[in-house]
């Protein structure tokens, strides 16, 4: 199965923006942050209520590639998907692109099966399932009802 694509939309603030007036490399880091947390929510997964079960997922790495750059007031795409998981680990893939003000305005919170728009960034990020006590945890033992949206909506490499 291969995973679809969850689109969050942003338009740049001021103050993403650095000297140069483009948007600083930090800030796809928070993006993509915000954009999985969308995309959780968007499948039934709310990270407070994750959190309230006793669960956290920790980044573990990021790897991220610029490919261009966004400035202020650009209207940006975020898709982001399940690329891999197994019961204690889960990896996310992004990609920032650029699109149109006609497309920012009739698109957000949708699934889509490919990514439009002009791409900026790429990114991964590989996440690890723990307690509260921050030891690792099975997904697949500890909360099944969860573990089964991955399953659902994510892919195995």
């Amino acid at each position: 199965m291969t995973a679809k694509w969850h689109q969050t939309n942003y338009r740049v603030p001021y103050k993403d923006t650095d000297r140069m007036g483009v948007v600083h490399h930090g800030n796809y880091i928070n993006w993509f942050e915000m954009a999985r947390t969308e995309c959780m929510r968007h499948y039934g997964v709310a990270y407070s209520h994750v959190e309230e079960r006793g669960f956290l997922l920790p980044v573990l790495g990021v790897e991220c590639d610029y490919k261009q750059s966004a400035t202020f007031d650009d209207c940006i795409a975020i898709y982001t998907k399940i690329t891999d998981y197994s019961p204690i680990k889960l990896t996310f893939a992004y990609e920032a692109r650029k699109i149109s003000e006609e497309n920012f305005n009739t698109t957000h919170n949708q699934i889509v099966i490919e990514p439009t728009g002009e791409l900026i960034t790429s990114s991964i990020t590989k996440h690890m399932w723990v307690n509260q006590d921050f030891k690792p945890t099975r997904l697949e033992r500890s909360a099944p009802d969860l573990y089964r949206v991955l399953e659902k909506f994510g892919e195995k490499e």
